[in-house]
């Protein structure tokens, strides 16, 4: 497991560093700490090093700083893990948006943290999950959507029930070795465009 750390204070940070390497995590494996190189941005650190876990810790809670997380969540997201040593309730909810995985309020000195980073890898991939699950919902709704429109305009075309113009679909789809919701698309686009009787 590579963790990557952006630690405003050196000292902490080394501390932190040796702490972390010493657990295994449960995963059996090395764990490597990595640290942005001097004036690197969080994104181009994530970018060069892509690390399983981010942890950042704050002096202080800085709304810029939410910038990199925004696009490390969009366009590569991972386990993030942030650190603020003031209690912020609006800055928590927007580092919350931004895609932050664990918000922690600390003192100066860090609390143990491999429970921390074990229990944001869990929310993570949890979510990442639930996101995926839901992704699938909503295009199989939107499948279903395709299909239900095809068997209206078969059915208006063809002056046939609902089974006749699904059995219709099924059998283009397994002549043509497509999916239903491919042909019913077409049907759909053809109907829009005034095609033909037959739907195609």
């Amino acid at each position: 497991m590579k963790l990557l750390l952006a630690d405003s204070d050196p000292e902490r940070a080394r501390i932190v560093a040796a702490d972390l390497a010493a657990n295994d995590f449960g995963t059996g494996g090395t764990v490597s700490v990595v640290r942005p190189r001097p004036g690197e941005l969080l994104l181009d650190a994530v970018a060069r090093e892509q690390p399983d876990v981010v942890i950042v810790d704050m002096a202080r809670p800085d709304r810029d700083g939410l910038d990199d997380i925004r696009h490390i969540t969009r366009h590569d997201p991972r386990p993030i893990v942030m650190f603020v040593d003031a209690d912020d309730a609006g800055f928590m909810a927007e580092a919350i948006e931004a895609g932050v995985s664990s918000y922690n309020v600390v003192g100066a000195t860090l609390p143990e943290v491999k429970p921390i980073v074990q229990a944001a890898v869990i929310m993570f991939r949890r979510y990442r999950q639930v996101e995926a699950d839901l992704h699938r919902a909503e295009a199989s709704l939107q499948e279903r959507a395709f299909i239900d429109r095809a068997k209206a305009v078969l059915m208006r075309q063809r002056n046939t029930g609902e089974p006749e113009a699904y059995r219709w679909l099924r059998r283009q789809a397994m002549d043509r070795g497509l999916r239903i919701v491919e042909i019913a698309r077409q049907v759909v686009e053809a109907a829009e465009k005034g095609g033909g009787k037959d739907g195609r």
